[in-house]
């Protein structure tokens, strides 16, 4: 669906249309280059390459790292790339174990072999693009200061062999989904912990906070594997825990079978409550966070998962499709999210739209409502209200002289009808005022009307 469509799905929600331009035309994301990307290849450097197939393989990191400070944007962005390498590998369903699981436990030391490259791996084009240029990845590594050059390899390497491993069990029990999960996830916010505090930016002891970094990992990793059954089960992989899912069903495709029956409801219910248990740690990590920029860059996402959880909790299209924001919505997180005071008003309010829709019939309604009320305790910031006070007073106003000048020229007309028996033109302004009077009025219904963030 184009920018139309989108549009037409966030009409009563004039902050995201609002958003939305601003992101598209505001500067927020960069301008994406048209050639292919094995012609970027040929035509960028090494650092250009770099940014140019991160936006490729994932825009929406692409976009919230140009949040960052300027000494952190290259080592990020090489962090991302160097996961993103390795996940290629482990993703790549053609590539024989007996070469794939030796790869994924030494990966780390290719960073270290200036022009090492891998053609033909990779289940897309741009992630074989990527591997087979993956020797500009590590020209720009090793061009990295050593306080950042560590962190990298150190996570590169713990991930790989967690890979490794998982490569020849399956996520069983709910540790075994925590233990994925964080291998997977959970070291990326190790990793991105350690290159805060060696940017000097963050508190050099960020780094040991391992319980908390790590919470920030499972939590987007487990909202997406959540979304993501449709897609996964279509893909013959699974990363639902048998611990969860084998209480409601015989098998995981039966939820695709009946996906409004009470028991698919009730196991994904029970993943998404799994995943609020995590939120905590999540807002306490944020918590310690004080570069503005460096805030940003780790709340969008945090923000972005609590708004997909409410999407898909009791939600059956989970069974159906991938279930996601709307694109306003997303748009909408993305350029209000800026400290302390955002997060915790969105956090409660689709924390209240979960609560508002736990069933009671569901047998961990009383945990989820539990969590939620945690959640809602921890965000007690003040929400900033004061831009809503005055653009609705604004837009009241508009409406109320608005309406008197109308019904003023409607009157008008009517007594020029009955004494003249002709009609009065319509003028230019009663053409701005019927656009304006619309305007205000989508505004006041978005508003008072239908809830939206």
């Amino acid at each position: 669906m184009g920018m139309l469509g989108e549009l037409l799905k966030s009409i009563f929600h004039p902050s995201e249309i609002h958003a939305m331009f601003r992101v598209k035309y505001g500067g927020i994301v960069g301008k994406e280059r048209e050639e292919p990307l094995p012609e970027l290849a040929k035509l960028l450097n090494d650092v250009e390459f770099c940014y140019a197939v991160l936006n490729k393989v994932s825009r929406s990191f692409a976009v919230v790292i140009q949040q960052l400070p300027e000494q952190l944007k290259d080592p990020v962005c090489i962090f991302y790339l160097v996961l993103r390498g390795l996940d290629s590998v482990e993703d790549d369903m053609t590539f024989p174990q007996k070469e794939k699981l030796p790869l994924l436990r030494c990966f780390q030391d290719k960073l270290e072999e200036p022009g090492w490259k891998i053609n033909g791996v990779g289940d897309t084009d741009d992630y074989r693009t990527l591997m087979a240029n993956f020797d500009k990845v590590i020209s720009v590594y090793q061009a990295l200061d050593k306080k950042y050059q560590a962190p990298i390899k150190d996570i590169c390497m713990r991930m790989g062999h967690g890979m490794a491993d998982y490569q020849e069990k399956k996520v069983s029990s709910l540790e075994s989904y925590d233990l994925y999960c964080h291998y997977v996830a959970g070291l990326v916010g190790w990793g991105l912990s350690d290159l805060f505090s060696a940017s000097g930016l963050e508190d050099p002891t960020l780094k040991d906070e391992k319980v908390i970094s790590n919470s920030m990992g499972l939590f987007l990793q487990k909202t997406n594997i959540i979304r993501d059954y449709l897609e996964d089960l279509e893909g013959n992989r699974s990363f639902w825990p048998d611990e969860i899912w084998r209480q409601y069903a015989n098998e995981l495709s039966d939820f695709k079978k009946a996906p409004t029956a009470p028991k698919s409801l009730a196991c994904l219910n029970h993943l998404v409550t799994d995943a609020l248990r995590h939120m905590p740690d999540c807002i306490e990590y944020l918590n310690r966070i004080r570069d503005p920029s460096i805030f940003r860059f780790c709340a969008i996402p945090q923000v972005m998962a609590i708004a997909t959880l409410a999407a898909v909790y009791n939600n059956p299209n989970v069974f159906r499709t991938v279930v996601k924001i709307r694109k306003g919505m997303s748009c909408n997180l993305m350029v209000n999210t800026n400290n302390m005071a955002n997060v915790h008003e969105s956090f409660r309010y689709f924390a209240d739209s979960i609560a508002k829709r736990i069933p009671s019939s569901d047998p961990h309604a009383q945990k989820t409502f539990a969590l939620i009320e945690q959640v809602k305790g921890m965000c007690t910031s003040p929400i900033p209200k004061r831009l809503l006070r005055v653009t609705s007073a604004i837009a009241w106003v508009a409406f109320i002289i608005l309406s008197v000048y109308l019904l003023g020229r409607y009157r008008d007309r009517h007594m020029n009808v009955q004494t003249t028996g002709a009609f009065d033109a319509l003028t230019a302004g009663d053409f701005v005022a019927v656009i304006a009077m619309f305007c205000s009025i989508t505004y006041i219904f978005g508003f008072f009307g239908i809830q939206y963030v």
